[in-house]
């Protein structure tokens, strides 16, 4: 339910949250993507922003197309030099496609997802998750989400259940 914490364990795992006491690891060398509800876009070239966080340069025209046309947005492919402040420029969908479109280009090992595809409608949710179950098979994933069709992307799920003094993981 809203306000059981579950964005703020999202922001533990990450290691941006200042407040709490524990210790969270990931295996050494693991690729780890976070990827909130509005993503981060940097202002610049498209290009530097569909392949961020990897250095600009990282991948090549073709697959940064591939990427964009596989996450339905293909209408952005012949743009990737143009400078611009995308946050303004994309819908809170297309900007959340673009993040899927990074997931698919920088590869990651973990791939924790906070509301990542709450602006998309379902049937684009379900084949964005399929695509990166298919393409990135050996990936982890760990979805944030309200809505109960996520859930079929997952092996295991968790509920957070507040209670009076504190919030419990009730794995299901």
């Amino acid at each position: 339910p809203s306000g059981s914490g579950k964005s703020t364990l999202f922001r533990a795992l990450a290691g941006i949250w200042p407040f709490g006491r524990g210790r969270i690891t990931v295996p050494r060398g693991a690729r780890v993507l976070f990827l909130p509800q509005k993503p981060y876009l940097p202002i610049g070239t498209l290009r530097d922003t569909v392949t961020f966080p990897a250095p600009p340069g990282s991948f090549d025209d073709e697959a940064v197309g591939r990427a964009l046309g596989d996450c339905q947005l293909a209408t952005f492919a012949d743009r990737l030099d143009e400078q611009n402040n995308w946050a303004l420029v994309m819908s809170g969908g297309e900007q959340q496609r673009l993040a899927i479109a990074r997931v698919l280009l920088n590869r990651p090992d973990w791939l924790f997802l906070d509301e990542a595809t709450a602006s998309l409608d379902e049937a684009t949710e379900a084949h964005l998750y399929a695509l990166v179950r298919e393409r990135l098979p050996h990936t982890t994933l760990v979805s944030i989400a309200h809505r109960p069709t996520v859930a079929a992307y997952h092996d295991r799920s968790w509920r957070l259940a507040p209670d009076a003094q504190t919030t419990r993981l009730v794995a299901s």
